[in-house]
C-alpha cells in the first residue's frame, strides 16, 4: 500500500513539475521573441492601467484572442473579422456582419492609436479599453455571446492556459480575456505617414498638398475639431449629416435632447482608406465628405457652430483631399506583426 501511495505522489509531483516546465518554457520563449513597438517620437506616452501595463506576454495572448473566432456565439467571427489592417483595422464596409451575417448597428471605426481615447464607443459611454472588449462581445449583431461562456469554451485549451499564465500568472479567465486584448490593442500606433516625415523635416509635400494643409488649418477650420497628434479633439459634435436621425447618438447614453445627433469625433489618420464614412456609412469617398462640410451640412439644432459653407472652390477640395491622403501611414497599414498568423 504505501509503494502504491508513493508511486501516486511521484506521478502527481511529475504531472505537476511538467506542467510548470511548460508554463515556464512559454514564458521564455516570449520574453526571448519580445519585439516590442516603438511609441513615435512625437506622441505622448502611453497611459497603462496599473494591472495591465505591457509586456510581450500579454501582447502575444491579446493578438491571439484578437483572431479568435470562438469569442463569437456561432465561431463566425472575430475582431479580427471587423478590424482589418489593410483598412488601418476598420474595414470596406457600409456596416460590417457580425454573427448569422446579421448587419452591425454602426460603420466600424479603426483601432490605430486607439491606446490614446479618454473614452469609447461612438457616444462614449464605456472608459476603459478593457471593458470596450464586453461590448461586441454582447451585441446581439455581433458576437452575441457573453464573457462567462467564452471563459467556459476555452477552459480547456492549454495553449491558451499557458500563455494566461505566462502573461499575468492566472488560469484563462474574463478577467484575463478582456485585458490581454486591450493589451494588444494599444500597440495599433499609427505615427509614420507621409506628413510626420515633412513635420520631422524627413519629407517635402507638393504644392497641391501644401495649399491643402493650409485649408486645413485655415480657411476649411478642420482643425478645430481634428487637432493634435491624432487628429481629433475627441468630442461629441453633431456634423449636420441629417435633420432627422435614425441613429440618436450619444443622447442613447444621457437621454438628454441636447445630444441627440452626437458622435465622437474621429481621428482622420489613414482616413484614406477607412470608407465609408460616417458613423452608418453614408459617404463613400473624401470628396463626398470635404462637399458635406463645404455645403455646411443639414441644418438641425444641435448642429456644431464650427459646421458652415466653407466657400471650397472645386481646386480646393481636391488639395484638401490631397492633404488628408498625406495621412496614410503605409507602413502600419502593411505591418505583418499585426495580423494573423
Amino acid at each position: 500500500m504505501m509503494q502504491r501511495t508513493s508511486s501516486f505522489i511521484f506521478l502527481l509531483l511529475m504531472a505537476t513539475f511538467t506542467a510548470c516546465t511548460k508554463s515556464e518554457e512559454v514564458k521564455n520563449e516570449l520574453v526571448r521573441e519580445d519585439t516590442s513597438f516603438i511609441i513615435p517620437a512625437h506622441f505622448p506616452k502611453i497611459n497603462y492601467p496599473i494591472d495591465n501595463y505591457y509586456t510581450f506576454a500579454r501582447w502575444s495572448l491579446g493578438k491571439k484572442l484578437f483572431y479568435e473566432k470562438a469569442l463569437s456565439r456561432t465561431n463566425e467571427v472575430s475582431c479580427g473579422s471587423c478590424h482589418q489592417l489593410a483598412f488601418s483595422m476598420a474595414d470596406n464596409e457600409i456596416t460590417s456582419k457580425g454573427v448569422e451575417k446579421r448587419l452591425n448597428a454602426r460603420n466600424t471605426p479603426s483601432l490605430a492609436n486607439i491606446a490614446y481615447h479618454p473614452y469609447f464607443t461612438r457616444e462614449g459611454g464605456v472608459p476603459t479599453l478593457e471593458m470596450q472588449a464586453l461590448v461586441p462581445i454582447q451585441e446581439h449583431n455581433e458576437f452575441d455571446f457573453n464573457i462567462v461562456e467564452i471563459e467556459a469554451r476555452l477552459k480547456s485549451n492549454q495553449g491558451y492556459q499557458q500563455m494566461s499564465n505566462a502573461a499575468y500568472d492566472r488560469p484563462l479567465d474574463y478577467y484575463v480575456i478582456i485585458r490581454a486584448l486591450a493589451n494588444f490593442q494599444r500597440s495599433l500606433l499609427s505615427g509614420n505617414a507621409l506628413y510626420d516625415r515633412y513635420k520631422n523635416g524627413q519629407a517635402s509635400l507638393n504644392t497641391s498638398q501644401l495649399n491643402g494643409l493650409n485649408l486645413f488649418l485655415g480657411k476649411a477650420n478642420c482643425i478645430a475639431c481634428h487637432a493634435g497628434f491624432n487628429f481629433t479633439n475627441y468630442a461629441f459634435q453633431n456634423n449636420g449629416l441629417y435633420q432627422n436621425y435614425k441613429d440618436i447618438g450619444r443622447m442613447r447614453l444621457t437621454n438628454n435632447a441636447f445630444d441627440l445627433g452626437k458622435f465622437k469625433v474621429p481621428s482622420l489618420r489613414n482616413a484614406s482608406v477607412t470608407a465609408p464614412y460616417m458613423h452608418d456609412g453614408s459617404m463613400p469617398n473624401l470628396f463626398k465628405v470635404v462637399e458635406h462640410y463645404n455645403n455646411g451640412g443639414q441644418p438641425h439644432p444641435n448642429k456644431s457652430t464650427f459646421i458652415k459653407p466653407l466657400g471650397l472652390s472645386e481646386k480646393e477640395i481636391n488639395d484638401l483631399v490631397q492633404f488628408l491622403e498625406t495621412l496614410t501611414d503605409y507602413e502600419f497599414l502593411q505591418n505583418k506583426k499585426f495580423t494573423h498568423e
